[in-house]
């Protein structure tokens, strides 16, 4: 034997006489609940409570425990409690930055609920593997498999079968047939990937992991073929209930201030339900308050007999320029409405996106030709202002899939003449502004808009009209875009947690980096044409907020959304009013919302909420 290996297996036999079996076995259960803060120290919220019942082995039906086995590990009753196999990629997958799950048997996994952290080291996954046989020694297979049923995080709040089978199905768990068990089982591998009331990507990855299990269970012997064949339809799980104690617009701060830990931290969902934190948010309590306040006075009077105010949907956020979120209106009640209509992105943003298309202009320049390079506008550029112009392209007009010339549309058809690019931005002058962006280069505009901290996938296609604003930032991300026109050209991605802590020490939570999205002259030059805006363009009625107000009024072609996106020194808050089915999430327009007359623009509301808000005394 070579003294490597001579080494190395003097090093396993080290671990495995070292390494004990903790006696503790329900420690991990001690839950708290989580405390969430306000910005100024006060307690926002608490929420964490762990909803944990354990279920004997012979109360959970055969087809369940099978589920399980054929979704995680086949092999449970005649393995060790490892894969070789399967510890040979973890291992791997652990040195390589890859996923370690697909190497655990259900012992390991027991293991690691139970006795271990999340962490994925070597020195962890060691741990496991050693502990897992040791366990297998000590107990039997069914109280392995009845350990792991009771310990295992199947999402919405849930540790162990019984709880999720209520979560899930609103039925205890020996109520539960073979289709739902397969959906249960699918869970395991990651509650938060697979749960359908999370989004439309998680329900078909749901539907496809249900679909396999149901065919791994016949493979196995375990289900017959006839009656696989007779589930056919996916098994809906019920509604998630909504916390208690996240009324108004509490949840819809909680649920942001959750999303930003678990997407910036090491903390899972699985952790974080376990309870045990002290989230310390960005969100400040006095203008949180003041833009519902502004919501409820400024905004449409609805009549729920009168068709226009159907359906009504109000989102706004208000977001410091060092990117703290401030405050959020995400709806009427997060109780009553669960959808946050701050973090939506569904609803285009209009012409609000057009100063971003002039801040490209002036920091990229333009071509006009196939012919030499790019050259320079500037704020007294001038661009034709007339209605029904042909949209140009350096090789002449652009033509659409349809066949059709693209051409200039302005509000009302209106013709400006010749019109400066300064003003086009202030009196929301469309066709210089579709023109614009032709000879900037879309995919520089583009480019710009995702320097602002628009998402990709909310950006539009690349055509005229995304000039126009077709992207469908939410209005957490809107109002940041602003604020880095305010911050002279710097651009910090919006967060809602500042702190946090656990059992008395800090939890590492990465916070967004102020980065140069904008040369400071052209930001400057887009801050005088929105504070023009204010002063003398369609944004005159927020003069009324105070000197020092800028912003710009957004409509969409289709009239489905009205925005207002402005700021005051270094906070920036969007508003905008839609309407949007239901069921089909389709958005409507907003035409005689709250008795507006036919020539009030969309963007009426939003103006009126965000000039309210703005007039209140800052927290």
């Amino acid at each position: 034997m070579s003294a490597g290996a001579a080494a190395l297996a003097g090093a396993v036999c080290w671990l495995f006489v070292s390494t004990e079996v903790p006696e503790d076995l329900n420690s991990f259960a001690t839950q708290q609940n989580n405390v969430f803060y306000w910005a100024d120290g006060t307690e926002m919220a608490r929420t964490g409570q762990v909803n944990r019942q354990e279920v004997p082995l012979e109360r959970v039906p055969e087809s369940v425990q099978w589920a399980v086995l054929a979704a995680e590990n086949e092999t449970f009753y005649s393995d060790a409690g490892v894969s070789p196999t399967g510890i040979g990629r973890a291992l791997w997958a652990v040195v390589t930055g890859g996923d370690t799950q697909g190497g655990s048997t259900i012992t390991q996994q027991y293991v690691k609920n139970t006795y271990l952290n999340q962490r994925q080291d070597v020195s962890r996954k060691a741990s496991e593997i050693v502990i897992a046989v040791k366990l297998d020694q000590r107990l039997s297979k069914r109280e392995i498999l009845s350990g792991y049923l009771n310990t295992s995080w199947f999402g919405r709040g849930s540790y162990g079968i019984q709880r999720a089978a209520a979560a899930y199905y609103g039925k205890d768990v020996s109520k539960l047939n073979p289709s739902e068990a397969a959906f249960l089982a699918a869970l395991l591998k990651g509650a938060g990937l697979y749960d359908p009331a999370l989004g439309a990507e998680n329900r078909q990855r749901a539907v496809e992991r249900w679909s396999w299990i149901l065919d791994r269970m016949v493979t196995t012997g375990k289900l017959s073929a006839a009656e696989r064949a007779t589930y056919t339809a996916f098994p809906e799980p019920v509604a998630p209930p909504v916390a208690r104690g996240l009324a108004g617009q509490t949840g819809y701060l909680v649920d942001l201030a959750e999303s930003y830990l678990i997407g910036h931290s090491t903390v899972t969902p699985a952790q974080l339900d376990l309870g045990g934190y002290q989230i310390h948010t960005t969100f400040d309590r006095q203008r949180t308050a003041a833009l519902g306040a502004a919501v409820k006075t400024a905004g449409p009077v609805l009549d729920p007999a009168r068709e226009a105010d159907r359906h009504v949907h109000v989102g706004a956020a208000s977001v410091a320029s060092d990117g703290r979120i401030l405050a959020v209106y995400g709806g009427p009640d997060y109780l009553k409405q669960g959808f946050d209509d701050a973090n939506t992105s569904n609803v285009p943003l209009g012409t609000a996106f057009t100063p971003i298309v002039y801040a490209a202009g002036l920091g990229q320049g333009v071509q006009r030709g196939r012919e030499g390079g790019r050259g320079p506008v500037h704020p007294t550029t001038r661009y034709d202002g007339r209605d029904g112009v042909p949209v140009q392209t350096p090789e002449g007009p652009y033509w659409g899939r349809d066949g059709r010339m693209a051409k200039t549309a302005n509000d009302g058809h209106r013709n400006w003449g010749s019109t400066s690019l300064r003003s086009a931005v202030a009196q929301s002058v469309n066709g210089p502004m579709m023109q614009l962006g032709m000879d900037v280069g879309l995919d520089r505009v583009r480019a710009t808009a995702a320097s602002l901290g628009l998402l990709p996938d909310t950006l539009g296609e690349l055509v005229p009209s995304f000039s126009l604003g077709t992207s469908r930032p939410s209005a957490i991300r809107a109002a940041a875009a602003y604020g880095t026109f305010a911050a002279g050209g710097m651009h910090t991605d919006p967060y809602s947690v500042a702190s946090v802590t656990r059992n008395g020490g800090p939890v590492g939570v990465a916070r967004p980096a102020a980065v140069r999205a904008l040369p400071e002259p052209v930001a400057d030059q887009v801050d005088d044409a929105l504070k023009e805006a204010v002063r003398e363009g369609t944004a005159h009625e927020a003069a009324a907020a105070g000197p020092g107000a800028a912003g710009k009024t957004g409509t969409t072609e289709d009239r489905t959304a009205g925005w207002y996106v402005g700021y005051q020194g270094m906070v920036s808050t969007a508003v905008t009013v839609f309407r949007m089915d239901p069921t089909s999430l389709k958005l409507a327009p907003v035409d005689g919302i709250g008795g507006a007359g036919p020539d009030d623009p969309a963007s009426v509301y939003p103006t009126r909420i965000w000039t309210a808000y703005a007039r209140q005394p800052a927290g």
